[in-house]
C-alpha cells in the first residue's frame, strides 16, 4: 500500500532584472528543478499596472510601494506555477530571505542571496500560504483554475 503524495501549487515571478541576464535566468530553472519542484505554467509578460495594482494591494500604504509596482511594470517578468510537495515553503526556502542584505548572510546559497540587488529587486517572488497563491494566480493566469488542476493531478 503505497501512501498519497499530495502536490501543492506556488506562484513564483523571476523579476524584470533577472529575465534580462539569461545566465542568472537558467541557474534559477536549475535551482527549481534540482529542488524536485515542477513548472505547470510559465509565461514571459510584463506585467500591467493594474495587475501590479491588484497583486500588492496589502501594500498599498507603505512606503516602498510605488518603487515596487513601477519596478515590476517595468520589463518582462518570468510567471511561474509551481507544483510539489510543500512547494510554498520549498520555494521560500530556495528564494531565502526577502531582505537582500539579510539573504547574503543568512542564506548566501539562496537565489536571492546570489542575486538579489535590493530589497525591491530581489529577483524573485513568492505566495507565502495557499489563500496568496490561488488569489496571485488568479490575477496573473486568469485561465488557470487551481480546483480543477487539483482534481486532475493534485495526488499521485
Amino acid at each position: 500500500m503505497s501512501a498519497k503524495l499530495s502536490l501543492e501549487l506556488t506562484l513564483a515571478i523571476l523579476k524584470p532584472h533577472v529575465v534580462k541576464n539569461p545566465i542568472v535566468l537558467q541557474k534559477i530553472h536549475d535551482m527549481i528543478a534540482e529542488n524536485g519542484l515542477k513548472v505547470v505554467r510559465s509565461r514571459r509578460k510584463t506585467i500591467t499596472l493594474p495587475e501590479a495594482d491588484l497583486f500588492y494591494q496589502e501594500h498599498r500604504q507603505k512606503f516602498f510601494y510605488n518603487r515596487l509596482v513601477t519596478f515590476m511594470c517595468s520589463g518582462p517578468s518570468d510567471i511561474l506555477i509551481l507544483a510539489g510537495s510543500n512547494a510554498i515553503s520549498k520555494w521560500r526556502e530556495i528564494m531565502g530571505p526577502t531582505k537582500v542584505f539579510q539573504a547574503q548572510y543568512s542564506a548566501p546559497e539562496s537565489i536571492r542571496g546570489k542575486f538579489g540587488l535590493s530589497d525591491t529587486r530581489n529577483a524573485t517572488h513568492g505566495s507565502d500560504s495557499i489563500e496568496s497563491a490561488e488569489r496571485e494566480m488568479q490575477i496573473l493566469f486568469k485561465d488557470f483554475d487551481c480546483r480543477k488542476w487539483r482534481e486532475s493531478y493534485g495526488s499521485s
